[in-house]
């Protein structure tokens, strides 16, 4: 029960990373908000999860949907300890054939609903005496890749992000923390003939499970990390070692 008495609000939610994380949560004693637009996915969750969970429809880019869901999350619960923003949108073009309208969507959803939802969790943290928050990004916030110029623009802006947040709210007993995936087994991940052989040349030999991210996020968002802030955790399978 790492997470006991303790409430969440966990963004892109209803599939992938997001629900392997709500489960994770719930199972580990917290009261999870999931928000999401795949309002279907985010309705089958909220009924597994129970009377300890519940869905909403979820802008991210919006700073009246994050107060809704930042005041639903108090309401329905009675707090609101951890923040995941997970919510994130992911496309592979290369900076030449780039359109700006496909970039400014990337850096409004993965970047700006970051810091909305920072913003919009302050004041009920601070409150309260303290939180946590974790931000993914990405293993293409680490490092260039290519076909991922506004990917990894959102997601090292995320990274960043963090950092300032980190340094500003650690006053207030409020720790801010990035997650970096490498390859992970989500609708994200293209498919390929070669299957997970492709992922061979890596030291550990194969993609990630969503399970092995939301450990992750689980120590991040838990007291035992209480001492960590302003870092960033890459789970790659040895990628970029």
């Amino acid at each position: 029960m790492r997470l006991d008495g303790k409430v969440a609000l966990i963004t892109g939610g209803a599939r992938g990373q997001g629900a392997a994380e709500a489960r994770l949560f719930v199972r580990e004693g917290a009261k999870v908000l999931v928000t999401d637009v795949l309002d279907a996915e985010g309705d089958a969750l909220a009924a597994e999860l129970g009377d300890v969970g519940r869905y909403r429809h979820h802008d991210v880019t919006s700073a009246d949907d994050w107060a809704s869901a930042v005041d639903e999350a108090i309401s329905t619960f009675g707090s609101l300890d951890v923040l995941v923003n997970n919510a994130g949108i992911h496309h592979v073009t290369r900076i030449e054939e780039e359109t700006l309208e496909n970039f400014e969507r990337t850096i409004r959803v993965n970047l700006y609903g970051t810091f909305l939802g920072i913003q919009a969790v302050i004041p009920p943290m601070r409150a309260a005496g303290g939180g946590a928050i974790v931000n993914i990004s990405s293993l293409a916030g680490m490092k260039g890749i290519p076909g991922h110029g506004a990917y990894g623009a959102s997601k090292w802006g995320v990274r960043g992000l963090t950092k300032t947040a980190a340094a500003e709210l650690g006053h207030d007993g409020i720790r801010v923390n990035s997650v970096h995936p490498g390859a992970i087994k989500t609708a994200m991940l293209p498919d390929s003939p070669e299957g997970d052989a492709r992922f061979a040349h890596l030291p550990v030999g194969r993609p990630g499970e969503v399970e092995e991210v939301a450990s992750l996020v689980l120590f991040l968002a838990s007291d035992e990390s209480s001492y960590i802030t302003g870092t960033e955790h890459v789970i790659d399978g040895g990628s970029i070692a």
